[in-house]
């Protein structure tokens, strides 16, 4: 590499390490006219910086080709594929068990722009049009599954959909699943039970006034967090709802990773 880094660029180490996950075609394929680590760099640096593509520096390969390379790898789901093996690593590393038993579920709504316009809906509790960004995390808040929808649906009515995604990841082991107030219904429960899994929501103490904090149910916030670190997912700038999950993936592997070599 020969121009000055960024601060969002990947070590030697971490990329030895990821090289595996985004290899689709051999790394010396005759068609590779750029290097796989600075179309990594280049993706990287957009998720962190929020520029559109066409805003990509110079000192990068092309826009088009990173924006062709970077839909391939959430077609093939390269980071969703990372961050689950990165999760099973964590947890083996603190003495827990490879898959969780617990998780907690919660969404957040982000607000619709010109390019996400045309299939965001209204949150009315949010107050806000736009898409709404399911998530399952484990009690470490390691991320399990994740969904899009309009942020015109209800909480409730994805349960089924993130269980067994839940189930499907972790090999049917999620026993239970934490979740607010959103949650609550005798449908929402049904559709937990379907999988095996019991949906305990957790709600606010009677009489409570301002903020309170629930017990696990700061997991899954702090996640959306940090995910909003990332002024790529500050809104929702994406045409597709495949790519606008591609990023937060991406996002969440960038943030095993630095847990990682922590």
């Amino acid at each position: 590499m020969t121009r000055r880094a960024y601060r969002s660029d990947l070590d030697d180490e971490t990329y030895l390490f990821i090289l595996p996950y985004f290899l689709l075609r051999p790394e010396d394929a005759a068609q590779r006219i750029y290097p796989i680590r600075e179309v990594l760099n280049s993706l990287f640096w957009i998720a962190r910086t929020g520029s559109p593509w066409e805003y990509l520096p110079h000192d990068f390969p092309p826009y088009k080709i990173v924006h062709q390379q970077a839909l391939r790898w959430f077609e093939h789901g390269c980071f969703e594929n990372l961050v689950h093996d990165l999760r099973m690593m964590d947890r083996a590393a603190v003495g827990r068990d490879n898959v969780p038993s617990v998780a907690i579920i919660d969404s957040r709504t982000l607000q619709s722009t010109p390019e996400s316009g045309h299939r965001s809906g209204y949150d009315g509790a949010k107050k806000r049009n736009g898409s709404k960004v399911h998530a399952a995390v484990d009690t470490l808040g390691h991320v399990i599954a994740l969904l899009v929808t309009s942020a015109d649906e209800q909480d409730r009515e994805q349960v089924y959909d993130l269980c067994h995604q839940i189930q499907t990841v972790t090999g049917d082991c999620v026993d239970v699943v934490l979740a607010d107030g959103g949650y609550t219904g005798e449908q929402a429960e049904i559709d937990a039970a379907l999988l095996d899994i019991e949906l305990v929501v957790v709600k606010r103490p009677a009489g409570a006034s301002g903020f309170v904090l629930l017990p696990k149910r700061w997991i899954v916030e702090r996640n959306f967090a940090w995910a909003a670190r990332f002024r790529r997912l500050g809104r929702d700038l994406e045409q597709l709802p495949s790519t606008l999950l591609g990023f937060h993936w991406l996002a969440f592997a960038i943030l095993s990773l630095q847990k990682l070599v922590a």
